[in-house]
């Protein structure tokens, strides 16, 4: 069976130059199944064979002769054939992107049929933030405060990012195989009443969060006296509690003294009356 499917493979590498086989272009998110048709009614001793990627790969095929159906070990449990000998791939993974050839072997004639297989990852929601530092003015006279937004998407690939107010597009940014992190800005009026969206899409598939400008943009007036208005609760606070310390201080001290006052006062008392006492014990004894 293994010379078998080496024969095969070169024949089709031989039989690979004839023009006029065309490709037929198929696209799947990630996770999805998809079918790559025959397009032929089989006949019992056909020979179907599936080849994949630019090595071509043997991955299944149906020999009618010997009335057998082989699938490839690496792919057994994700790939099935039909009884007509089109091609399934469940559960399919961005591994699966690429080239599938099909080569059928009749009693009349040898066909041929290509297929372009693109599997698309799942899309992550875009995230919608403020970025508080750019909160500015549109000129130093003018009263209308703006904010900058940006949205952005994090380990994305083959895909387009894009602001739109309504229905108008008014700006994106484009990746192509590269899994990268995509941010893109927008700048807005914080009374704006337009609707605004930012959308991530591919071919067949696309994201969107809408934008809630009441929630992330405020007045740049609110920001531009916050920096101010926290130095001067500080400094308030900080002058009470020296106050109270001061008074709390001040009024032990003097109650200290009132005290003392007192002790020395009843200290003269005792003094005075031990004192006096003696005097009439003296003069009892003359």
């Amino acid at each position: 069976m293994e010379s078998c499917f080496k024969f095969l493979s070169l024949s089709l590498l031989i039989t690979n130059g004839v023009f006029g086989v065309e490709t037929e272009g198929m696209a799947v998110m990630e996770g999805s199944s998809v079918t790559l048709q025959t397009g032929v009614n089989k006949q019992n001793d056909d020979l179907i064979v599936w080849y994949f990627g630019p090595a071509n790969t043997l991955v299944a095929q149906i020999n009618g002769k010997a009335n057998s159906t082989t699938i490839h070990a690496s792919v057994v449990r994700r790939m099935q054939l039909d009884n007509d000998g089109s091609l399934t791939i469940l559960n399919t993974i961005t591994a699966d992107s690429g080239l599938y050839n099909l080569k059928i072997t009749s009693k009349k004639r040898v066909s041929y049929k290509r297929f372009s297989v693109t599997v698309y990852d799942n899309l992550p929601v875009p995230v919608i933030i403020r970025n508080s530092s750019q909160c500015s003015s549109s000129s130093e006279s003018s009263s209308v405060s703006r904010c900058v937004l940006q949205c952005s998407v994090v380990n994305v690939s083959d895909v387009t990012l894009s602001w739109y107010r309504g229905l108008s597009l008014l700006s994106s940014i484009s990746v192509s195989n590269l899994s990268i992190s995509l941010a893109l800005p927008l700048e807005v009026e914080y009374q704006d009443k337009n609707t605004y969206s930012c959308v991530l899409n591919n071919p067949i598939s696309n994201q969107a969060t809408h934008l809630d400008i009441t929630q992330l943009c405020q007045p740049c007036t609110d920001a531009r006296y916050r920096p101010i208005f926290l130095p001067v609760c500080l400094i308030a606070v900080l002058f009470a509690v020296i106050l109270i310390t001061h008074r709390v201080i001040f009024f032990k001290t003097k109650r200290g003294g009132y005290q003392k006052a007192n002790l020395m006062k009843i200290g003269h008392a005792e003094t005075f009356l031990k004192t006096k006492e003696r005097g009439h014990k003296i003069q009892e004894q003359v």
